[in-house]
């Protein structure tokens, strides 16, 4: 599975109405950490069909980076039935990230 690009067009169907847990990474091109955890999230996506990685690019979608009130990058969110279960900010590592998704 390829980790999806989504914007404000697809985020209710990809996010909040997906049957599977969800990990949401707003991130920037221009950020550092962001694409150290981007790696990281790939090799993630690459070993499970558990759960779906889907990321927003903060500066194509200004309108969803102020809903989510995003203001650092990277920001993950980790989201269950439409609902954010546990959330977190700036770099991550893998097995931090498998923990908050098994615990999903």
């Amino acid at each position: 599975m390829a980790i999806l690009h989504i914007n404000e067009n697809n985020f209710n169907s990809e996010v909040l109405e997906s049957s599977k847990p969800v990990l949401l990474d707003f991130f920037a091109t221009w950020c550092g950490p962001c694409k150290m955890l981007g790696q990281v999230l790939e090799q993630l996506d690459a070993e499970t069909q558990d759960f779906k990685v889907v990321k927003i690019d903060i500066d194509e979608n200004p309108e969803l980076t102020r809903q989510w009130k995003v203001t650092t990058v990277p920001s993950i969110f980790f989201i269950k039935d439409g609902q954010v279960k546990d959330s977190a900010i700036g770099f991550l590592p893998k097995p931090v990230i498998e923990q908050k998704m098994k615990s999903l």
